[in-house]
């Protein structure tokens, strides 16, 4: 039984829709379905863009104080419906309901630090070279942003480009993930809700092929002026390519393939509860899930041994329960999880027992996974850095594990597959610490903490592979989504010219004492 329908909404109106529909299903009943969505096609996409570059006109003009109230009133409101939406996004992509609730709490801390950020859109006063003359800057907003998300943070990642977007007096065309539609779509309905005018924030559902062409015509038209993508590092060197084309540069936030070092005198039990949450959390399936384990050499047994029994002893089934992690996101998702399975070489030994899909044949201990896309947890040892184990991003719940003498080896290691998102390191020793953050490429690193993590004021995002070096959340994000105007103001009431009228006061450099 379908319990929602959903379609498009452009500049206040749902849309006429083309194409095929797309049910999204609960990974955990796989027969359930969660909402059809009737996706639409690239000309949608493209009249979307164009319905916000004229709402966004009048949006850039509400003082930015004034807009700051209006993210103010979509976390108050995102607040009052938490259990709601938190529950909504257990049942559309398999999160644990604990793991839900947290993202939804992070739109709030979102929309809290922004609403600030109204009153603080700072630019500057600088003194001019020359007399009666003076020197402003300005952030401006960009125009209209087309932003693309992936569905393992529906409601999360999509308020980390919503809110600072709309409080820069941009206007937003949101293309959500297909799979978590209806979770989309009803932080789109929290958002409007708050009083953006209509054409403000639009959402339009679309496959990959349809937005990719929708894109193409907006960026030649000139009514998409940034554009934010969250998801594989395939498809976002194809947005970043697109939007070369037409000189802007666009916010990449990829994939990755989080390393995690574990030094000699580590706390080898703290260090194994961040490798489960982070390798097993959401089932592997996040931008910042461990990939590989660095171990030293002195305490690698040790640590294997405890992880495979933490492992072992860690509760998969139901996301409305208490469990580690549910179901994958989606069948496409598991699909390509067996094939990261196939991987697994000769020399390789997976510490962690039973592979594939949870099934009555191939169960859990008593789970057996019935009716949902739940798959085994896999611990990999003895990964070799020319492993595609070792070098490629896993999406799914696989740790590899590999062995170290160095710290300047582990960097090296930790460095080796050419991702650049986050990192860890587990260590009592604040020069190995130091030493770890000054070594790495990744634009996030903890310390005795997990790779998983992130907080609305400190700046998120990779290099390489991860990403271009753009950055979401905190005040860093302000620079993807407003661009700085110069002005300068002469009153001198004669033409000043830079650089050729400016006093000069002769020194005598020949002094001395």
């Amino acid at each position: 039984m379908v319990s929602r329908q959903i379609v498009s909404v452009v500049g206040g109106k749902e849309a006429e829709a083309a194409g095929t529909p797309y049910r999204s299903i609960d990974p955990a009943r796989i027969d359930e379905v969660v909402a059809e969505v009737r996706l639409a096609d690239a000309a949608v996409f493209a009249g979307a863009c164009r319905t916000a570059a004229e709402a966004q006109r009048e949006w850039a003009r509400v003082p930015a104080p004034v807009r700051g109230r209006v993210i103010a009133s979509i976390g108050r409101l995102v607040e009052a419906n938490a259990e709601a939406l938190a529950a909504l996004v257990t049942q559309e992509i398999g999160k644990p309901y604990a793991e839900a609730l947290g993202e939804v709490r992070e739109i709030i801390d979102t929309c809290d630090f922004f609403l600030g950020e109204g009153r603080r859109l700072y630019g500057q006063t600088v003194p001019s070279e020359m007399p009666d003359k003076n020197l402003f800057t300005f952030r401006v907003p960009v125009g209209v942003a087309a932003v693309i998300t992936a569905g393992n943070f529906p409601v999360a990642v999509p308020s980390w480009y919503l809110v600072p977007a709309l409080l820069c007096g941009n206007a937003v065309v949101w293309k959500p993930a297909e799979y978590a539609a209806a979770s989309a779509h009803a932080l789109y309905r929290l958002f409007a809700a708050a009083g953006l005018p209509d054409g403000v924030l639009n959402i339009v559902f679309a496959d990959g092929g349809q937005t990719y062409a929708g894109l193409e015509t907006a960026l030649t038209e000139g009514t998409v002026h940034k554009v934010g993508f969250t998801g594989s590092s395939a498809v976002g060197r194809s947005i970043g390519e697109l939007c070369g084309r037409h000189l802007q540069s666009p916010c990449l936030e990829l994939g990755g393939k989080n390393p995690m070092v574990i030094m000699p005198d580590a706390d080898l039990d703290l260090a194994v509860e961040g490798a489960l949450f982070a390798g097993f959390g959401t089932a592997g399936q996040r931008c910042t899930s461990l990939g590989t384990v660095i171990v030293h050499d002195s305490v690698h047994e040790e640590f294997v041994r405890r992880f495979t029994r933490a492992v072992a002893e860690a509760r998969v089934g139901d996301p409305r329960e208490g469990v580690l992690y549910g179901p994958m996101l989606d069948h496409k998702f598991a699909e390509r999880f067996e094939e990261y399975l196939t991987w697994v070489r000769p020399h390789h030994t997976v510490v962690t027992g039973p592979t594939g899909r949870i099934t009555a044949a191939n169960p859990r201990g008593d789970f057996t996974g019935e009716g949902g896309l739940y798959y085994h947890p896999v611990v990999v040892d003895g990964v070799r850095r020319d492993d595609r184990l070792f070098l490629e991003e896993t999406f799914g719940p696989i740790v590899g594990v590999t062995t170290f003498g160095t710290l300047d080896e582990a960097i090296e290691l930790a460095n080796l597959p050419g991702y650049g998102l986050s990192s860890s390191i587990y260590t009592t020793d604040p020069h190995a610490a130091f030493r770890f953050r000054e070594g790495m490429g990744a634009g996030m690193v903890s310390v005795n903490n997990s790779t998983s993590g992130a907080e609305a004021h400190l700046p998120f995002g990779g290099n390489g592979k991860s990403g271009n070096g753009s950055r979401q959340s905190g005040m860093w994000v302000l620079d993807q989504f407003t661009r700085w105007q110069a002005l300068n103001w002469d009153h001198s009431g004669r033409l000043q010219k830079a650089q050729m009228d400016v006093a000069e006061i002769v020194p005598d450099l020949g002094y001395r004492l």
